[in-house]
């Protein structure tokens, strides 16, 4: 468990130097789903401005780790807040806000993923994307760990992958990730066990 480790305590020194830059972060998480809510049912734009500034980031970061590039996860996250927006009116509250948005922004991306891997398998497909990465914010090219985990979590089964992102980056709950990918707690729970394993062994060998 101590790679796994290691990439926690990188995580959060990232998101917490992420935090340090913009003064408008603070401000974001502590902006309430049903302020959004109401707010786009009473004044659309308005709201709609509140969801990004609340959405945007997390959401555009869940479809980069899904689909690697930058230039897709835009398009992706694009879309899927088309999609929000438009869907709004369906939004009952039977889940969480989050969990419904992470939903639809997950198909988003494997909707993208499923175009773009007609002839070719995830697993080499997400290495291949993977040498081409210039160093950034995503991942450190110069960090043999990160890039070796990175490797493994993209050639898990994309269920195993989603349900990974969610609980070890995003860190939300196993009933959230649950209702985002439309499965029960107890598959979700398996399939996390599933693809920490696979990814702890990956790395090691």
């Amino acid at each position: 468990g101590s790679i796994l480790q290691n990439a926690t305590r990188k995580r959060r020194l990232m998101k917490q130097r992420h935090r340090k830059k913009g003064k408008n972060r603070t401000t974001r998480m502590t902006i309430a789903d049903n302020d959004i809510i109401a707010e786009i049912r009473r004044q659309p734009e308005q709201g709609f401005r509140l969801l990004m500034r609340k959405y945007r980031e997390p959401v555009y970061w869940h479809i980069r780790r899904l689909v690697v590039t930058h230039a897709d996860a835009q398009d992706a996250a694009q879309e899927a807040f088309v999609r929000i927006f438009k869907s709004m009116a369906s939004y009952r509250g039977n889940t969480s806000f989050a969990a419904w948005i992470y939903r639809i922004a997950t198909n988003e991306a494997l909707r993208l993923i499923s175009r773009r891997h007609d002839s070719v398998s995830m697993e080499r497909e997400g290495t291949n994307l993977l040498d081409q990465l210039p160093a950034d914010n995503y991942i450190n090219i110069a960090d043999t760990e990160a890039v070796n985990m990175q490797r493994a979590i993209l050639a898990l089964p994309p269920k195993q992958q989603v349900v990974f992102n969610m609980r070890f980056y995003d860190e939300m709950e196993y009933v959230d990730i649950a209702d985002a990918t439309d499965s029960s707690v107890a598959a979700v729970k398996m399939n996390y066990h599933l693809a920490k394993e696979k990814v702890k062994k990956a790395i090691i060998n």
